[in-house]
């Protein structure tokens, strides 16, 4: 297995976008397999062992870069100590994809790590050979707060979402989390280990990354993306407000003209809840 932390990217984004920590990178690599480069992006507390799955599936045919941002599920904090992370992460992957020769790799993201995915598709089409988004919406304000919230509501619901989780109780911390993984992963013997990821993030981290994402909206950039786009959404009976997902995602992505792929009977985690779908997605996704 070759493991590596890429300091240089975090070098290389600090010169080229003014970035505070130099000496610090917002992640870590690591490398499995041989063949067409992959890089895959977990979300929001998650640890690159949720692609467990489907590492196993692809590393025989790619080689896979599997990040690690800094505070979540344990890692070391590093270069995201304070700031936005989401922006700072798209950076420095750009870097790392420079600095390592890689040459248009497809890009895979979950969640928040979809996020970062559109950001470095946008914002450096040159860079990426084509992109899946898992779950993610370019505006993820609108699932939290509706269609019709006002920038100002927007702005407050997110300060509020942060404040709770950088400061609330830490015995009110571990229930809402409990609670949300329960809504996020079906497969009920995955959710203690994805609960304690969540709980061994670090909450500053974990708060300024979520207040980031509610309050950016890439709707504007997803003209900008260059590459084949696909979006992959799940849809579960017993959760009802995903059967409005096929109309919303669409609606999201249409000035993108991405490829919609819907997997059934899954919570948010689709690559616990479905892999052999989600995998099935991946591989039509990488074939083109």
């Amino acid at each position: 297995m070759d493991r590596r932390t890429f300091i240089a990217a975090a070098t290389f984004a600090a010169a080229t976008a003014g970035a505070a920590h130099a000496a610090e990178p917002r992640f870590t690599v690591e490398v499995k397999g041989s063949g067409p480069d992959v890089i895959l992006i977990p979300g929001l507390t998650s640890s690159r062992t949720v692609w467990d799955g489907t590492v196993a599936h692809l590393q025989g045919k790619y080689r896979l870069h599997l990040v690690q941002l800094g505070g979540f599920a344990g890692a070391p904090t590093a270069g995201n100590k304070d700031g936005a992370v989401a922006a700072g992460v798209a950076e420095e992957l750009a870097a790392y994809i420079t600095a390592k020769g890689l040459k248009k790799p497809a890009v895979i993201g979950h969640s928040m790590g979809g996020t970062i995915g559109l950001m470095l598709a946008a914002r450096h089409p040159d860079l990426v050979g084509r992109l899946m988004v898992i779950d993610m919406f370019p505006k993820l304000s609108v699932a939290f707060f509706g269609p019709t919230a006002t920038p100002e509501q927007v702005a407050a619901g997110a300060a509020a979402i942060k404040a709770g989780l950088e400061s609330g109780p830490q015995a009110d911390y571990e229930a809402r989390t409990r609670q949300t993984i329960a809504g996020m992963v079906k497969t009920e013997a995955a959710r203690d280990e994805i609960v304690r990821q969540g709980l061994t993030s670090d909450r500053s981290v974990q708060a300024r990354s979520m207040h980031e994402i509610l309050t950016t909206d890439l709707s504007p950039e997803l003209t900008k993306i260059t590459a084949p786009l696909t979006v992959v959404y799940p849809v579960d009976p017993t959760l009802p407000f995903t059967a409005n997902y096929p109309a919303w995602y669409a609606a999201a992505y249409a000035p993108a003209k991405a490829k919609m792929v819907q997997i059934d009977n899954s919570y948010h985690f689709i690559m616990i809840d479905q892999p052999a779908a989600l995998n099935a997605a991946i591989d039509a996704f990488l074939a083109g």
